[in-house]
């Protein structure tokens, strides 16, 4: 069954530019068969017309606190019943102040505080009006009031800007209120997920590194936390938000990464590592920038430290169930049964990156599964689907092969 299915999803679009976004959030929640109805403030209705909402959602749009076609007058109170979920997208810095003060004399301000069930909103802003502290103490307010805040993302802004606040993506959004509908069966299980590229200075302007975008690392970290586990997800440079209930700790160098991994996986029940760590680095890195020579560059590499193999080679009674990947261009299998057994890996998932429209920078890929006696194919899908299959094979092999909590 879809998550979404049968789910009564409320949006609310106050008035942003981004509320143009809400008409791919709404047709996405449609094709999940979820349940969906929109209000939209007077504002919002300047940016997008109510008409184009009715038609993407196949329901009335409601605009007015005193709508004389409701039951008894109160369709604030019938809406507020009636959704599961509540979100209000884009969430302006305006209406973030109104929400956390409990105005209630429009329609958005009534039906939200009648609503009972889960509360989110996705801001919208210029990213100096973000920043500003009297947006980010709403900000608190309405976290201390178990409204859960979904971005904002980095990039280029309307306005010109370039930094946070701009709302995230519909994909995004609907991942994340897809997470809330999973069932919580994780909870108590702590895992380490590692993603993304590393960075190897070479100057104060160079450095080595390679093409991870840490999609299908953020997608484990997510799988598992939308679940109810526990995560910690140590990440290189990426340009990803973070999935929801996972504490993120961001590092930039293989030397970076081994310190933080290795302070939380002696805690961990599952340590998965999707990062693509740099295997070498400079033995010193240039104080200036190294400047054109005729000749060329020469470099000295010398090896970094192997996270993966030293977190397997943890004691038994704080290793944790370890996973690793394996990025190959050939003979995918033999190369990942051979990094299995290798570095003493209890599983590994091998993927080929040659493979075109799979693999780096790709929404999706296919991955071989490779344990000690056995093995299984997942084909090709959208990296968050493959993560959720993911996750149920880790817990299959990690309860096989006797390891308990």
């Amino acid at each position: 069954m879809m998550t979404l299915q049968g789910r009564r999803v409320l949006v609310a679009i106050t008035g942003g530019i981004a509320a143009y976004k809400c008409v791919e959030l709404v047709r996405r929640l449609k094709d999940r068969q979820a349940q969906v109805r929109v209000l939209m403030t007077e504002s919002a209705q300047a940016f997008v017309g109510p008409l184009t909402f009715q038609a993407v959602s196949g329901e009335p749009v409601h605009t007015e606190l005193l709508d004389p076609a409701a039951e008894q007058g109160m369709g604030h109170i019938e809406l507020a019943r009636w959704a599961e979920f509540m979100l209000v997208a884009p969430a302006t810095a305006n209406h973030m102040a109104r929400l956390a003060q409990g105005f209630a004399d429009d329609l958005l301000g009534a039906v939200w505080l009648a609503h009972a069930g889960q509360k989110i909103i996705a801001p919208a802003m210029n990213q100096q009006m973000w920043r500003a502290p009297a947006v980010q103490r709403n900000a608190a307010v309405l976290q201390g009031d178990e409204v859960l805040i979904l971005g904002p993302a980095s990039g280029a802004q309307a306005c010109g800007d370039v930094g946070p606040g701009r709302m995230l993506e519909p994909a995004d959004l609907l991942a994340q209120l897809e997470a809330l509908c999973f069932r919580k069966d994780l909870h108590g299980l702590k895992v380490v997920v590692t993603a993304g590229p590393t960075r190897e200075r070479l100057d104060p302007v160079r450095y080595i590194s390679n093409f991870s975008s840490g999609k299908m690392g953020y997608a484990v970290a997510e799988a598992f936390a939308e679940r109810g586990a526990d995560v910690d997800l140590v990440s290189g440079p990426v340009q990803l938000s973070t999935p929801v209930g996972v504490r993120r700790i961001d590092v930039e160098s293989a030397g970076e990464m081994h310190k933080e991994v290795m302070l939380l996986a002696s805690f961990a029940d599952v340590f998965v590592a999707t990062a693509a760590v740099a295997d070498f680095r400079v033995d010193a890195v240039a104080a200036q920038k190294i400047k054109k020579d005729a000749s060329g560059l020469q470099l000295n590499l010398v090896p970094n430290t192997d996270i993966l193999a030293d977190v397997a080679s943890l004691s038994e009674e704080c290793r944790p169930f370890v996973v690793g990947f394996a990025a190959e261009t050939q003979q995918v299998q033999h190369f990942g049964r051979d990094k299995l057994e290798r570095k003493r890996l209890d599983m590994i998932a091998c993927n080929d990156v040659s493979a075109p429209g799979l693999g780096f920078g790709s929404d999706r890929n296919a991955l071989w599964l490779l344990w000690k006696d056995g093995s299984c194919q997942l084909a090709e899908a959208s990296k968050k689907h493959l993560a959720r299959q993911l996750v149920d094979h880790i817990l299959e092999q990690r309860t096989r092969q006797g390891v308990h909590d």
